[in-house]
């Protein structure tokens, strides 16, 4: 994976969604999954009010900035767990941030552990867009967590544990997707707004040449109560 740099405060970029979910595919089977007919949209993500910060326009100079700052959250609100029935999935929920040595996004090592924008809201949070985003495989490891996200449907449930001992059960309530280039990031990384879960991994045609996904399917969720 390339790199993604910092600047002053920590805003998603484009480069973060290029980084965190360009995994690596190799297998047939993984090449037919990312050929076949792509699930319909269907809903919309919640309403918000304001961005964090405004997205940056993409470059063709390199990697888009993610900008520095501090976590909206604390420790004890922060997701550890993540459990989809309708996948039949529990995965562990790292905090990601910026690697402080390198520059780069801290993605979580390995494809069956996801990643938590610990510059965003928590777990028991009552307004905004809590992000967790995941690959959907790679050459060394297989499928990974969120290999399956684009077949959920609304009504599907999906539940936070954090290391306070919150638990909060959401419902999907839509599913879209959108060309990396063009994924409006205003909406899926706002602190404010309706409190939402935004589930992101990639998806659409494979290309060989850059051995990435063309793009990023991403699955909203409302809290149940």
């Amino acid at each position: 994976m390339s790199g993604l740099r910092g600047t002053s405060r920590r805003s998603p970029g484009r480069a973060l969604l290029l980084l965190l979910l360009g995994a690596l595919l190799t297998t047939s089977a993984g090449v037919a999954a990312c050929r076949s007919k792509p699930a319909a949209d269907f809903g919309a993500p919640a309403a918000t009010a304001s961005p964090v910060a405004p997205a940056p326009a993409p470059s063709t100079a390199g990697p888009v900035p993610i900008q520095h700052g501090r976590p909206a959250a604390t420790a004890p609100d922060s997701p550890t767990r993540l459990a989809i029935p309708a996948l039949k999935l529990t995965a562990a929920v790292d905090a990601v941030g910026i690697d402080e040595q390198t520059g780069d996004f801290a993605v979580p090592p390995s494809v069956d552990r996801v990643g938590w924008y610990k510059f965003g809201p928590g777990t028991s949070a009552a307004a905004g867009s809590i992000v967790i985003a995941g690959h959907v495989d790679s050459a060394e490891e297989g499928e990974g967590a969120f290999f399956r996200l684009g077949s959920l449907e609304a009504g599907d449930q999906v539940e936070l544990t954090s290391t306070g001992g919150i638990s909060r059960t959401f419902q999907v309530v839509a599913r879209q997707r959108y060309r990396k280039t063009a994924i409006p990031l205003q909406k899926y990384f706002a602190r404010d707004g309706d409190v939402r879960l935004t589930l992101i991994t990639c998806g659409g045609p494979f290309d060989q040449r850059t051995r990435h996904y063309r793009d990023n399917v991403v699955v909203t969720a409302t809290p149940m109560s």
